[in-house]
């Protein structure tokens, strides 16, 4: 759909900020029209960057089924604090303070299930850094359960 809709790459590529505050190359569906530069989502507000198939995999959030592949690589986890892109650097700079960087980025997270697109960067900190306090793998569970529940009700999508 990606490709009939607006030709290659079909899988993008992008820069983002991983566990050490190291880069890592994370796949994601192209949503965006190509001209959209590297931006974040909140730097977009108003402007209509999506193509038509990118508005329906945002919306049921199958954008992100690439980033499995970066999981089976070691990259990123299933939970965890949700990567950056590194022009963030003001919440990038907050989490560094907040030692959320100590743990891999994941394909969902705490700050995700608790308003995703709805919340303020020191919020998500503030989510990420709750997140490390209570790490473990039944909280890891029942994140990964409010994950299904908000895409199937297709909750907070940004």
């Amino acid at each position: 759909m990606v490709l009939l809709d607006d030709g290659r790459p079909v899988i993008y590529r992008q820069r983002r900020v991983g566990k050490g505050d190291a880069l890592f190359m994370v796949r994601k569906f192209r949503t965006m029209r190509r001209d959209t530069g590297n931006r974040a989502q909140n730097e977009m507000q108003g402007e209509d960057c999506y193509t038509r198939t990118g508005r329906l995999l945002r919306a049921l959030s199958l954008d992100e089924l690439p980033q499995f592949l970066n999981i089976l690589e070691g990259s990123m986890s299933f939970v965890g604090p949700r990567p950056l892109i590194p022009e963030e650097d003001n919440i990038r700079q907050m989490r560094a303070k907040a030692n959320v960087y100590d743990v891999m980025p994941g394909l969902t997270g705490w700050a995700q299930v608790n308003g995703r697109a709805n919340v303020t960067d020191e919020e998500k900190v503030a989510l990420d850094a709750e997140y490390l306090r209570r790490q473990s793998f039944w909280f890891d569970m029942k994140i990964m359960l409010k994950t299904v529940v908000q895409v199937l009700k297709r909750k907070d999508v940004g």
